[in-house]
C-alpha cells in the first residue's frame, strides 16, 4: 500500500471538504446571526490546513490513477474519519461537550439522526441548518461527490466509488464512473429541491422546508424540534413520508425513471419490487394494530403506519407519532425493519434489501445442492450473475453486522444496566436509524444521558454502519498495510 498516494488523495478531499463550511457562513450572514460565523470559518480553515499538510506527500497523477482497491478502502476510511472529526469543531463552539460534539457530528455525517440535544430552543437557526447539512452531504457521500466534480479522480474514481457505496452488482448508469457520480448527485439535488418546493407550497417556512428536505432526502432524520414531525399538519407529514420512501429507492433506478423515462424499470427490478412489497405489508400490519388496539381512525392509522414504516426501513428515523407508546406488536415490526434497510445505492442504511435477496437465493441454492450435489446453480441479482467473491463479501458483511450488533448490545447492557437501551440502541445506531424504543432514547428522547463509553460504542456503530463495514474489515487484513514502492 502506497501511503504517499493515500495521504495525498485524502489531502485533496479534505481541501474541498473545507468548502462545505462556506454554506452555513452564507446562511448566518443572510439571517444576521453573526455570532454563528466564527465556528464555521475556524472549521473550514482547519479542514484546509489538514488537506494542505496531507498534500505535502506529493503524488503524481499517474499514481492516483492507479489506486488499488485496498488503497481506496484506506482513503475512504481516513476521509470519513477526518470528515467526522472536523464536523465536531462547530459543535464545540456552540457549547457541547467534546464527547457530545463527537456524537452529534458522527450522527450527522452517518445520517443516523440520533441526538444528544435536550433543549432545542437554545441554538440558532444556523446551528440547525449546519446539522442538516452534515446529513445531506453524508447521505450521498463525500467520495461520490468529489469523484463527480474533480477531474483528477476520473480514473481512480471507480475504486473509490465502490469503496464508499458498495453494490452487489457494481452497476453503473454511464460508461464512466465520474458521469455516474455526477448523475447521482444531480438526482439527489433535484429530489431535495422538489421537496423544498412542495413543503413551501404547503405552508411550511422556507427555512424549515430546507432543513426538513436536507434531512429527509438524505435519510438522516435530524429535526429542528424535539418532536420531529409530530406537530405538523397531515399534508406536510404525507409529503415528508413520500420523499422518505423515495430516499430508500436505488438512485440508479431513480435516474432511469426520471431521466430516461423508463418507468417499467421500477417493476422489472426485483429489489424495488421487494422494497414496495415490504413497505406495503408492514404498513398494512401496523395500520391494523393501530386501528384495533389503539382505536386510531383509519386514515390516521394508515398515514402514521406508512410514515414510520418508511422512516424505519430507510433508516431516516423521523416520526409523525410517538411510537414508544404504540402496542408491543407494532414496535416489534419497526424493530424488524431496522435490520432490513432500503435499496443498494440509496441514502438508507442497514443491511439493504439486495443483500437479503442474495442470502435468500444462496440458502435456496444450498438446500437444492443437498439433493443435487453436482448441480451448478448461479445466483443472479438484477439478471446479473453475482461473482463468487462478491457473494462471499455479502455473507461476511451480514455476519459482521450481526456480530457488531451483538457485541455492542452486550457491552452497552453491561454499562447501562438496561437491556432495552442496549438492544434497540445498538441496532438503531448500527443501522443508522437513530431513535430507538426506550423512553430515554426513543423518538422523543435523547442520547445525552448515556455514559461516555456507551456513546463511544454507538459512535463506532454509526461510523461502521455508514461505511457498510467493509472498509473497516479491510484494515484488519495485514496485506493492506504492506508498503509498496512506487
Amino acid at each position: 500500500m502506497r501511503f504517499k498516494v493515500i495521504l495525498n488523495t485524502t489531502g485533496i478531499i479534505m481541501k474541498y471538504i473545507s468548502l462545505i463550511f462556506v454554506f452555513p457562513v452564507i446562511f448566518a450572514l443572510l439571517y444576521r446571526e453573526f455570532s454563528s460565523i466564527p465556528p464555521f470559518i475556524v472549521t473550514g480553515f482547519s479542514a484546509w490546513v489538514l488537506g494542505y499538510l496531507f498534500g505535502l506527500n506529493d503524488a503524481s497523477e499517474k499514481d492516483i490513477d492507479n489506486i488499488t482497491r485496498a488503497e481506496a478502502f484506506a482513503i475512504t476510511l481516513i476521509s470519513w474519519g477526518l470528515f467526522g472529526l472536523v464536523c465536531t469543531i462547530p459543535f464545540l463552539f456552540f457549547g457541547l461537550s467534546p464527547i457530545n460534539s463527537l456524537f452529534e457530528a458522527f450522527s450527522g455525517i452517518s445520517t443516523t439522526g440520533a441526538t444528544i440535544l435536550t433543549d432545542f430552543s437554545s441554538f440558532s437557526k444556523t446551528f440547525f441548518l449546519y446539522r442538516a447539512l452534515t446529513q445531506w452531504f453524508g447521505g450521498m457521500g463525500i467520495i461520490v461527490l468529489f469523484v463527480a466534480v474533480l477531474p483528477k479522480f476520473a480514473v481512480a474514481g471507480r475504486q473509490m466509488f465502490f469503496a464508499e457505496s458498495p453494490n452487489p452488482t457494481e452497476e453503473k448508469i454511464t460508461p464512466r464512473i465520474r458521469y455516474t457520480a455526477s448523475w447521482l448527485w444531480s438526482i439527489y439535488i433535484l429530489l431535495t429541491i422538489c421537496q423544498i418546493v412542495c413543503l413551501k407550497f404547503m405552508g411550511l417556512s422556507f427555512y424549515d422546508s430546507i432543513c426538513a428536505s436536507l434531512t429527509t432526502v438524505s435519510a438522516g432524520g435530524f429535526s429542528n424540534t424535539a418532536t420531529s414531525f409530530i406537530n405538523y399538519n397531515n399534508k406536510i407529514i404525507s409529503i415528508v413520508g413520500i420523499f422518505t420512501f423515495c430516499s430508500g429507492i436505488n438512485m440508479l433506478l431513480t435516474y432511469k425513471v426520471l431521466i430516461k423515462g423508463k418507468i417499467k424499470e421500477l417493476f422489472k427490478s426485483e429489489e424495488c419490487r421487494a422494497y414496495f412489497i415490504i413497505v406495503l405489508i408492514f404498513t398494512l400490519l401496523i395500520s391494523l394494530i393501530l386501528f384495533f388496539q389503539m382505536n386510531m381512525p383509519v386514515k390516521d392509522a394508515i398515514r402514521n403506519a406508512f410514515f414510520e414504516t418508511a422512516a424505519t426501513i430507510t433508516s431516516t428515523g423521523s416520526c409523525s407519532f410517538d411510537y414508544s407508546i404504540w402496542p408491543l406488536r407494532a414496535k416489534v415490526l419497526l424493530f424488524a425493519l431496522m435490520f432490513i434497510g432500503g435499496s443498494a445505492i440509496s441514502a438508507s442504511g442497514s443491511i439493504k434489501i439486495s443483500r437479503w435477496i442474495y442470502l435468500t437465493k444462496y440458502i435456496r441454492k444450498e438446500l437444492n445442492k443437498i439433493i443435487h450435489p453436482a448441480a451448478i446453480i448461479p445466483i443472479k441479482l438484477q439478471k446479473r450473475i453475482v461473482p463468487t467473491e462478491i457473494g462471499q463479501q455479502i455473507i461476511i458483511f451480514v455476519m459482521f453486522f450481526f456480530a457488531i450488533f451483538g457485541i455492542s448490545a452486550i457491552l452497552v447492557a453491561f454499562i447501562e444496566q438496561n437491556s432495552v437501551i442496549a438492544i434497540t440502541g445498538s441496532i438503531a445506531t448500527l443501522s443508522n436509524t437513530g431513535p430507538a424504543f426506550d423512553s430515554v432514547i426513543g423518538p422523543l428522547g435523547s442520547y445525552e444521558s448515556l455514559s461516555a463509553p456507551t456513546k463511544l460504542i454507538f459512535i463506532f456503530n454509526m461510523f461502521a454502519g455508514r461505511l457498510e463495514i467493509i472498509p473497516l474489515l479491510a484494515i484488519l487484513n495485514k496485506d493492506l498495510w504492506e508498503v509498496k514502492k512506487n
